[in-house]
C-alpha cells in the first residue's frame, strides 16, 4: 500500500497551491479519503473528507478555501488550496479510512504560507 503526496512548498498569505496523493496497492474506490494536516505543537486536523460517493465535507477553518476532490480512474486524491493563510502552515498528508481513523496514510508534505 502506498500513498504518495505531492505539491507541497513555501508559498505567500493569499497564493493558492494544489497538492495531489496518488495511491496504490488498495482498491482506491472503497475507501472515504481525508486530508489532514498537522502543525508545530498541534494535534491532527482531519479537515477535509471526500467520501465514496464524492461527497465533501469541510472543518470550518477551511471551508470556502479548500476544495478536496479525487479521480477514481487515477487512483488520485487532490486538494485545492486557495486564499493561504499563515495558519494553514502545516505538514499535510492524505489518508484513507473513516471517522477519523487511517487504515492507510501517505508521507507528509510540508506547506508554509509567509511572507
Amino acid at each position: 500500500v502506498r500513498l504518495v503526496e505531492s505539491g507541497g512548498g513555501l508559498v505567500q498569505p493569499g497564493d493558492s497551491l494544489t497538492l495531489s496523493c496518488v495511491a496504490s496497492g488498495f482498491t482506491f474506490t472503497n475507501y472515504d479519503m481525508n486530508w489532514v494536516r498537522q502543525a508545530p505543537g498541534k494535534g491532527p486536523e482531519w479537515f477535509a473528507t471526500i467520501d465514496t460517493a464524492s461527497r465533501t465535507y469541510y472543518m470550518d477553518s477551511v471551508k470556502g478555501r479548500f476544495t478536496i476532490s479525487r479521480d477514481n480512474a487515477k487512483n488520485t486524491l487532490y486538494l485545492q488550496m486557495n486564499s493561504l493563510k499563515p495558519e494553514d502552515t502545516a505538514v499535510y498528508y492524505c489518508a484513507a479510512g473513516t471517522n477519523h481513523r487511517a487504515s492507510y496514510r501517505g508521507q507528509e508534505t510540508q506547506v508554509t504560507v509567509s511572507s
